[in-house]
């Protein structure tokens, strides 16, 4: 993976936080010293920021992640950092498009948490999990405002092959 590039994938929602939420940039950006933390060489290590101001929910106007995925894909890329990592994409397709590419070419996916490897089923579990997570918090700050108000109460989360159930 050292061979490779690391790739520190940095993103906003909106405009009004690139203006307002400089100190998030800056946090972000730390993941270039935790991928020299790592073994990385700082001229392996890539900042896509391009992307600052444009939401996740859809990649037609995601020109730094389009370049992303293909760098990927062309497998020059040893580990893809995100701040929050099932922030990068925030719907499942996308998600699951970008961790078939990563395990075929033995990309790694790492955040604050840990670093994961999408070819070992357990990474590749909680990779999903995360995604789906994602995907439905999205969901719900999309609902009207009384239902997106009212506090979640989950007692547990059961997990089955493809979907999880809140009880």
């Amino acid at each position: 993976h050292l061979e490779r590039k690391a790739v520190i994938y940095i993103r906003q929602s909106s405009p009004k936080q690139v203006r307002e939420h400089l100190d998030s940039q800056l946090t972000q950006r730390t993941l270039v010293q935790r991928a020299q933390s790592l073994g990385w060489h700082p001229e392996r290590i890539e900042v896509f920021d391009g992307d600052l101001g444009q939401s996740a929910t859809g990649v037609q106007e995601r020109d730094a992640f389009k370049a992303l995925a293909a760098e990927v894909a062309l497998g020059h890329v040893g580990i893809v950092f995100g701040w929050q990592v099932s922030r990068l994409v925030r719907n499942n397709a996308e998600w699951y498009q970008l961790l078939d590419v990563a395990a075929l070419v033995g990309t790694l996916i790492g955040d604050t948490d840990g670093v994961y490897d999408p070819r070992l089923y357990n990474d590749r579990l909680l990779l999903g999990l995360k995604g789906t997570m994602s995907e439905a918090e999205l969901y719900l700050t999309d609902l009207p405002p009384p239902i997106s108000r009212m506090p979640l109460k989950i007692k547990s989360l059961v997990c089955f092959a493809h979907y999880c159930v809140v009880m």
